[in-house]
């Protein structure tokens, strides 16, 4: 079982995207919708999330597209292009992430999205 997620951003963008079934995403189901502030890294969004979950880093490198738990931060990771730490196309992350899943709509618009918007999380279970 996954989950899908749908990111709000204040400004306007919105994006769809999906979580792998991972056991810990149930904690964070229970609580979205929930909100947090957006931080940029690159072409990067992060935000801090409302509980901490029990998962560790594995990489640090990511393909664009990818979403992430960073343990570090407590946050989630968006990843939609180059970070300052990118030899090439492919983003690099701060430090170890865990890949949690994908976006699926609209990873074009999150160029739009600007440090410090309000950004509404919807995650929903699916069957699939």
């Amino acid at each position: 079982m996954g989950f899908r997620v749908i990111f709000k951003f204040s400004g306007g963008v919105e994006a769809e995207g999906l979580f792998e079934g991972i056991k810990e995403i149930d904690l964070l189901a229970e609580l979205s919708p929930f909100t947090s502030s957006v931080e940029l890294w690159g072409d990067e969004i992060y935000f801090e999330i409302p509980v901490k979950l029990g998962l560790l880093g594995e990489r640090r490198e990511m393909s664009i597209g990818e979403i992430a738990y960073w343990p570090d931060g407590n946050c989630l990771c968006i990843f939609f292009g180059k970070t300052p730490l990118s030899r090439d196309d492919r983003p690099i992350a701060y430090s170890n992430v865990k890949p949690i899943g994908r976006i699926t709509k609209g990873l074009e618009e999150l160029k739009k999205v600007k440090r410090r918007e309000e950004v509404e999380v919807i995650i929903y279970k699916t069957n699939s």
